[in-house]
């Protein structure tokens, strides 16, 4: 991948910089990183909402609201609907929430009506920046798709690579994470990956090498995939993790970013645009480069 630090992110974003619509904008923490990811030439904010309520944090935050483009919506409906003509017209390559609701945010991205999805399935794709690995690794999907099935592990792959590919990354490697690394009749997980495999060759599943099942371990580390002689181009290279279900995804990623430190970025993927759905909590720079990361993504979903 180009980007092995997320600073690398951050400089491929101020390339391709991307106005970015901010829905129901009136919230502090979003608005410091969107004001942030402007100021460094990254992205242009569209903050639709309450304009009373963004002037006067704009002002609380040290900023002159007439330099920002502002527009008035009297409830979060409107601005949602807002958001989606400003997509359609082209003006905005970026969707981002903010004091709403993700289940009534991701509604609108999924209305049928507002043909916003290019697909049947959206997924997000985190990326992390680990100590302990040699390069910046992503990881799909631990948010949208709860127990997927095979064809929807699919889409979950080609949403992800398709954002590496747009990164810059040449056939990235994509570990299909199981427990073990060999067909099991009882774990369904790994009959899933080895059907993933299969489609990669097959040219099914293109722009990529898939293997699986393989365990996190030796995905991840080269020692441990030549102490158990397992040959694999993707073993201790991995750039992709695709886990088997929401459960193991999001203790993997907690895993990673509360025990292991890792910074991350993420986007939602399967949209005409990328979407930016970071908790409103969220640490001040996981918002900035999923900012970064959903404008370099803008042209893959």
């Amino acid at each position: 991948m180009n980007i092995t630090h997320f600073e690398n992110l951050r400089d491929m974003a101020k390339i391709r910089k991307t106005a970015i619509a901010v829905v129901e904008a009136q919230d502090l923490n979003t608005l410091r990183s969107i004001i942030d990811a402007a100021h460094d030439g990254i992205a242009r904010p569209v903050l639709i909402g309450d304009i009373t309520k963004i002037e006067e944090m704009l002002k609380t935050l040290g900023e002159d609201p007439s330099s920002y483009e502002t527009i008035k919506s009297p409830s979060a409906a409107g601005s949602l609907a807002r958001a989606v003509e400003l997509i359609h017209t082209g003006h905005v390559g970026a969707l981002m929430k903010g004091n709403l609701e993700s289940r009534d945010f991701l509604r609108a991205v999924v209305n049928k009506e507002n043909r916003l999805l290019v697909g049947k399935t959206l997924s997000l794709t985190g990326l992390f920046s680990l100590p302990g690995y040699h390069k910046i690794i992503a990881v799909s999907d631990m948010v949208m798709n709860t127990y997927p099935d095979l064809q929807t592990k699919k889409i979950i792959v080609e949403n992800a690579v398709g954002m590496l590919c747009a990164l810059g990354l040449s056939s990235p490697k994509v570990a299909i994470l199981a427990a073990v690394e060999k067909l099991h009749s009882k774990m369904p997980e790994t009959i899933d990956a080895d059907a993933l495999k299969k489609m990669n060759q097959s040219g099914e599943i293109a722009d990529c090498v898939i293997e699986g099942p393989i365990s996190f371990d030796l995905a991840t580390n080269h020692n441990a995939a030549k102490i158990k002689g397992y040959d694999s181009p993707v073993a201790g290279d991995a750039d992709l993790l695709i886990v088997p279900d929401f459960v193991s995804g999001n203790i993997l990623a907690k895993c990673m970013t509360g025990f292991a430190g890792a910074v991350t970025a993420g986007t939602v993927l399967g949209a005409k645009i990328p979407i930016i759905l970071t908790s409103r909590s969220a640490e001040a720079p996981d918002k900035y480069y999923s900012i970064a990361l959903a404008v370099c993504a803008t042209g893959s979903s």
